[in-house]
């Protein structure tokens, strides 16, 4: 699929996870790695041919579906008259470093929706948290570079690059996770205990939920509260709710808490909110919030690590429209019954490459503008 821009002009605007959408990204699976470990991620997969301490790229069989099922959902996009872009991806096996630090791979391109945040004219690179992503946005500078040339009201940013030292990241986090007794992660989960420390700001864009005036953060492993305060420092003229949930490594907020449209959101079944007055937030502002059907799943996929709740990770094209995952049959009844137009979208492939139809896009243009969808503030939220 080309990357051609088939349209005099490209406008970037986008201020909510729900108006009509008229141009996304799209990612794509080339070359996607399983990552060298790293102070933040260790993969370990022994059934799957990599044990803890081994990377390598994904099997290109996998790769090959993958890319089949996301240029399916490209074409899909298009026959419904959405303007779709795909990112240029990089070398993902080759070592990469910086004066603080070598890594033996990076990751991949398939999750635009973790690196680009769309707020309005502007599209951020997040800082990224993990060091095989530190370089990810350059997959996606070529499409920047287009919507900068044709769009003069576009704003790029780019949020500071962390240095991402030993310092990040707090020493031998995840051997000592697995000594602590059940009742230790219960109290670590609750004092939001993960493995960034708050040496310098981090935030995966997938970490955010928009809404008009305000934005939703999630406090989890790759979002820490320095990323936060960057962000509300930014978005001066928004409202910045920091929000975290019950769940051991927290990552991402789109397999957790989705907002559907005005009025209407998503909440994962099992991972409770934590954040004090949250629900009450919603309710005040005459806001459902309904939870979410069982996955297909009970379980990872294989050589993923994403979980069951990429039943949640939906795309919303606009308020009475919304694509899932095609095996997620509960779930699509229950947006049925919400009075969604539902588009199966044939998925489950993609899962080992980042993420379901949510994480696999990033809004570049929707229609509508900023409004205050929160008019009920609460003191502490």
């Amino acid at each position: 699929m080309s990357t051609e821009n088939k349209s005099p002009k490209t406008v970037v605007n986008s201020w909510n996870e729900w108006d009509p959408l008229k141009h996304v990204i799209v990612g794509r699976a080339d070359g996607t790695m399983v990552q060298a470990p790293e102070p933040s991620t260790e993969r370990d997969w022994p059934e799957h041919g990599f044990p803890l301490g081994t990377y390598g790229p994904l099997p290109r069989e996998m790769e090959a579906k993958a890319n089949e099922q996301l240029d399916n959902f490209a074409n899909l996009l298009e026959a419904r008259g959405i303007r779709v872009d795909r990112p240029a991806p990089l070398d993902f096996s080759q070592t990469v470093q910086t004066p603080d630090w070598e890594q033996k791979s990076m990751f991949g391109c398939m999750p635009p929706r973790d690196l680009l945040l769309t707020v309005g004219n502007e599209i951020i690179e997040a800082t990224m948290s993990q060091r095989s992503r530190w370089f990810e946005y350059l997959c996606y500078r070529p499409l920047l570079e287009q919507y900068f040339k044709e769009d003069p009201f576009f704003r790029w940013e780019a949020a500071p690059k962390p240095r991402l030292t030993d310092e990040t990241y707090k020493a031998d986090y995840w051997r000592q996770w697995e000594k602590k007794s059940p009742e230790e992660k219960e109290k670590a989960i609750y004092a939001h205990d993960w493995i960034l420390t708050e040496k310098e700001p981090c935030f995966d864009a997938a970490d955010i939920g928009r809404a008009g005036k305000d934005l939703f953060v999630y406090h989890s492993s790759v979002t820490n509260r320095a990323g936060i305060d960057w962000l509300r420092r930014h978005f001066s003229n928004h409202r910045i709710h920091s929000i975290w949930f019950y769940e051991a490594h927290g990552f991402h907020i789109d397999a957790t808490f989705v907002l559907l449209r005005p009025g209407l959101a998503l909440s994962n079944r099992k991972r409770k909110p934590l954040t004090p007055h949250m629900l009450d937030f919603f309710k005040k502002n005459d806001w459902e919030v309904v939870e979410c059907a069982k996955p297909a799943l009970d379980d990872y996929p294989p050589l993923s690590f994403c979980s069951p709740w990429l039943s949640m990770n939906t795309l919303v094209l606009d308020p009475k429209t919304i694509c899932v995952d095609a095996q997620e049959i509960e779930q699509m009844e229950q947006f049925d019954k919400l009075g969604f137009e539902v588009v199966p979208v044939e998925f489950a492939d993609v899962s080992p490459f980042g993420g379901g139809l949510h994480c696999a896009t990033a809004d570049v243009y929707r229609e509508g503008t900023c409004e205050d969808y929160f008019p009920h503030q609460i003191e502490g939220f």
